[in-house]
């Protein structure tokens, strides 16, 4: 017997559709002088993989990641011509560039870790650059130099959807350093460790489900809060659902609202018990995301705004952890 012959069709179209990883990533950079914040959001499923660049009400772009025999549909590598809409009647000309036809992944990674690059030039300058291809970039785009700017583009915040059982593991830049970041949940006690080493430890998750503590991140003292109400509350049925953690530095990053996959995950997930913890699309509007305004000194705007601001300086790391048992 083939089991793949057999196997029930609204099944599989609804793995296929179920993310295996998506990240959101928003950068504070300048387009032809004007501050901007510029949100990447990596995507990918069983059988799709792509990454969206947006810019608010500037541009929206979607590129596709997966290989392909068609040169058709071949764009790993490539380039757009795009207008930004700065003021009535007046647009600036830029160039988005990419190449990912030798990235690498880490596991089963929605976003490169090394051999790609994503770029925006204007006035044979490049004001954005993500990636360790830059020189490349440098031919690619024919540019002079890069601006101040864009060396580098600064990153405000990084949400993220990972999927597992008992364990799930990010890698996160704290301080300019990068760090392996797991957090395990078994037995009624949540582990957090660091680089292999344990940063916390919280027993007796039903009691306490949500809290925070500050913690060591290599050199670097991180805000540590967590959600796992939704696991507590699902564990007498079927185990699964998501736990919330924020990990913050500083006054913390900014929220773009959620938009496409990742807005339909969040709606299905609140549609399949009515009796969970309420969560808007929005993530600002969970309870551990108002304890990290509350925690910082206010400057943050409201959650209906779509790219909310932060402080002088910080960085957040949101993750989503979804439990399938």
């Amino acid at each position: 017997m083939i089991p793949s012959c057999f196997t029930n069709p609204d099944s599989l179209t609804l793995n296929a559709q179920m993310p295996q990883h998506l990240i959101t990533c928003v950068y504070k950079t300048q387009l032809s002088d004007s501050p901007t914040f510029i949100t990447l959001t990596w995507f990918k499923t069983l059988f799709s993989h792509s990454l969206t660049i947006h810019a608010n009400d500037s541009f929206s772009v979607t590129l596709s990641l997966l290989p392909s025999v068609f040169p058709f549909f071949r764009n790993r590598h490539g380039s757009k011509s795009i207008s930004l809409s700065r003021h009535r009647h007046h647009y600036h000309r830029v160039k988005l560039y990419w190449d990912f036809t030798r990235a690498q992944y880490n596991r089963n990674s929605a976003e490169p870790d090394s051999g790609f690059y994503v770029a925006i030039a204007c006035n044979a300058h490049i004001e954005f650059i993500l990636g360790d291809l830059r020189d490349d970039a440098l031919r690619r785009t024919g540019a002079v130099q890069m601006c101040p700017s864009a060396e580098p583009a600064l990153l405000q915040s990084r949400r993220e959807h990972v999927f597992g059982r008992r364990s799930f593991t990010t890698t996160a830049q704290f301080s300019g350093s990068k760090h392996e970041i797991v957090i395990e949940c078994a037995g009624g006690v949540l582990r957090v460790k660091a680089d292999g080493q344990i940063a916390l430890v919280v027993k007796r998750l039903a009691w306490n489900f949500r809290g925070n503590e500050r913690i060591l991140v290599g050199m670097s003292e991180v805000e540590f809060y967590w959600d796992v109400f939704n696991w507590v509350t699902r564990s007498r049925r079927d185990g699964s659902g998501h736990g919330v953690f924020v990990f913050q530095v500083g006054d913390g990053g900014v929220w773009p609202e959620m938009a496409g996959p990742e807005k339909k995950l969040m709606r299905k997930s609140m549609s399949s018990s009515s009796s969970m913890l309420s969560l808007s699309p929005s993530p600002s509007c969970s309870s551990v995301l108002q304890w990290t305004e509350e925690s910082s000194d206010g400057s943050r705007s409201s959650c209906s705004s779509s790219t909310r601001s932060s402080g002088s300086g910080g960085f957040s790391l949101l993750l989503y952890a979804w439990r399938s048992d």
